[in-house]
């Protein structure tokens, strides 16, 4: 079964270029995770909402994820400087399709 964690946000306006360097990391580190199978994200520059949705194999993997050292220190710089909103689902994916293009 595929978990989707739905990461939403909304950015403050300071700490731009630490933020970069701290979402870069985070994917890299996200990517390296046992049980790690997609991570796709998106920001308007505009209004500074964002989305990123991260795809796990199982339950025990977004935990592991959630509890990681490094993870958990973004999650706090995010909470002290980052964001002004944020909201987190978890979801359980029943079904999914869809269709490349040539």
């Amino acid at each position: 079964m595929t978990i989707a964690v739905v990461f939403t946000s909304r950015r403050t306006e300071h700490h731009a270029h630490e933020y970069e360097a701290m979402a870069e990391r985070m994917e890299v580190l996200a990517r390296q995770q046992p049980g790690f199978l997609e991570m796709v994200s998106v920001r308007d520059p505009v209004t500074r909402q964002g989305i990123t949705v991260a795809y796990f194999s199982d339950e025990e993997s977004v935990l592991a994820w959630r509890q990681h050292p490094e993870h958990l220190e973004a999650q706090s710089r995010g909470i002290a400087d980052f964001y002004e909103e944020y909201h987190v689902s978890v979801a359980h994916v029943d079904r999914e399709y869809g269709r490349t293009s040539r």
